[in-house]
């Protein structure tokens, strides 16, 4: 049987450790994601190869919302729901179904996401995975860095992505309708939409 002290520091060094941990809305800071580089197996979220990303979360200003930080990190101006953003580009930007850095990712509204989503293209990892920086998607004006997402499109067309769940260190279970990407500069010559 141990000594009662002895039991009495293991009790003080949890209890320290639990109370040194960071709040939430502080910053949010997972380990790097471990998912699979495998294509062929997108859906499935296990881990084999960890793409280059630090997803993390950081306290945003009070109500930001996605439309605004992805206009100020893309440089696109366009204004209104994220939804619209789709056809609001059209003839004035480069829009197409492949990721591309600088390019804003605009996920389509349905009933239980009535606004979309707008997300900025930080990194290609491969053809059926990036890295995004955008806000609020946990609510409460949070900015998230460094998110991978994944195409789970069953053609690799990129039409319904997952992103991953910072809280708790997975790819998210939901798979979200994609519009398509919005490139940033005003070239319609080459668009594919």
């Amino acid at each position: 049987m141990r000594h009662p002290a002895t039991l009495l520091i293991w009790i003080a060094v949890l209890g320290t450790a639990a109370c040194s941990s960071p709040s939430v809305e502080q910053s949010i800071k997972a380990p790097p994601p471990a998912w699979s580089n495998d294509t062929a197996n997108a859906d499935s979220g296990r881990a084999i190869t960890p793409p280059p990303a630090n997803p993390r979360i950081i306290k945003g200003s009070p109500g930001l919302q996605c439309v605004p930080y992805a206009r100020e990190q893309s440089g696109i101006p366009i204004r209104g729901n994220a939804w619209t953003w789709w056809g609001q580009a059209k003839d004035k930007y480069q829009r197409s179904t492949r990721p591309t850095v600088g390019a804003v990712l605009v996920v389509s509204k349905t009933s239980k996401n009535k606004y979309g989503h707008l997300a900025v293209v930080t990194r290609i990892v491969n053809e059926r995975e990036i890295i995004v920086n955008h806000a609020n998607w946990l609510g409460k004006g949070r900015i998230h860095l460094d998110t991978p997402v994944r195409d789970v499109s069953a053609r690799n067309d990129w039409s319904a992505v997952k992103f991953w769940y910072v809280p708790g260190n997975v790819l998210g279970k939901s798979p979200y309708p994609v519009s398509g990407f919005i490139y940033p500069k005003g070239n319609v010559s080459r668009a594919s939409s």
